[in-house]
């Protein structure tokens, strides 16, 4: 990497930068998470409300505060979270003058054939995460190991996990990994800071949740953001991420409690093996294959457009 050669996190620092933009953006950004997403989407909720039996502002109220559970309620949560996809690429054109390829790469743009090398290693790396809690004697998931009743709720589920869930994780690694990486990066003119400040603005959107859990959600947070520094770019976080979601929620729905596994507030101290495991696993072979495919962390430094 040389002086002309910039980093992921650092590439909002073009020849127009001023300190003041990514301050506005992380503000721009906070506010779209808790209130013009859940605003702008609440007449889609509205309308799949709607078409549902019972009083309509009795659903609608449930429904808003995932108590009980719908897949209406789902749908909205992941719409919501898929929104700041949209929210930090207007960020990033409007106030910074970037390309908005350049969130996720430093390419820029997807580099397809990694992503689907990223989802293949995705898959080892859960398989080897099942293999360490097999034999762990804590209580690492949420499994029953029942199935549950299968019923129309049950389909409503399947099709919102299957086709929002990953424009769900795709608006989170945006948001977290993508702009807020990049706004930290360009404040602080650090790729580490970057990375710990995002990692913990991460864990923190969580909400409430005990230590072993917070250190469970840091630390995928620390490794997710390595690898953008490593890689130049989302890709990896965002198949894993993607791939972990579904997993989980699969397994909620088929064997345990949907509900329960999206508003986890506990974990034990065993599941920190587990993440270990999944993490070095997915680590260790996305470096790996990054090296192999010769997928570049650096580019020309640019001027904004």
């Amino acid at each position: 990497m040389t002086e002309k050669d910039e980093s992921y996190p650092l590439a909002l620092r073009t020849s127009t930068y001023l300190w003041t933009k990514p301050v506005v953006g992380i503000l721009i950004l906070f506010l779209s998470a808790v209130l013009l997403m859940p605003l702008v989407l609440m007449p889609v909720l509205a309308a799949l409300v709607a078409f549902q039996s019972g009083d309509f502002g009795t659903n609608f109220e449930n429904a808003l505060n995932q108590d009980p559970l719908t897949p209406a309620g789902l749908l909205y949560l992941n719409l919501t979270l898929a929104g700041l996809s949209l929210v930090v690429i207007g960020i990033v054109k409007l106030i910074h003058k970037i390309p908005a390829s350049r969130l996720m790469s430093i390419k820029p743009g997807i580099r397809g054939k990694f992503f689907l090398v990223c989802l293949g290693i995705s898959v080892l790396a859960i398989a080897a995460q099942f293999g360490v809690a097999a034999l762990l004697p804590g209580d690492t998931d949420t499994v029953t190991g029942h199935p549950d009743a299968f019923s129309w709720t049950t389909v409503g589920f399947i099709a919102v996990i299957v086709f929002s869930t990953p424009l769900q994780a795709i608006g989170e690694e945006y948001a977290f990994r993508g702009y807020a990486m990049q706004a930290f990066g360009s404040l602080t003119r650090s790729p580490w800071f970057a990375i710990l400040l995002s990692a913990a603005l991460f864990t923190a959107a969580h909400g409430t949740q005990n230590a072993p859990l917070l250190v469970d959600r840091f630390a995928f947070g620390l490794m997710a953001g390595y690898l953008v520094l490593k890689t130049g770019g989302l890709e990896a976080g965002i198949a894993l991420h993607i791939l972990n979601n579904l997993v989980a929620f699969g397994f909620a729905l088929g064997f345990g409690d949907i509900a329960e596994t999206l508003n986890i507030e506990t974990a034990s101290w065993w599941q920190l093996p587990v993440t270990v495991t999944q993490n070095g696993v997915y680590l260790l072979l996305v470096l790996w294959a990054a090296q192999r495919m010769g997928v570049t962390s650096t580019a020309p430094r640019r001027t904004a457009i």
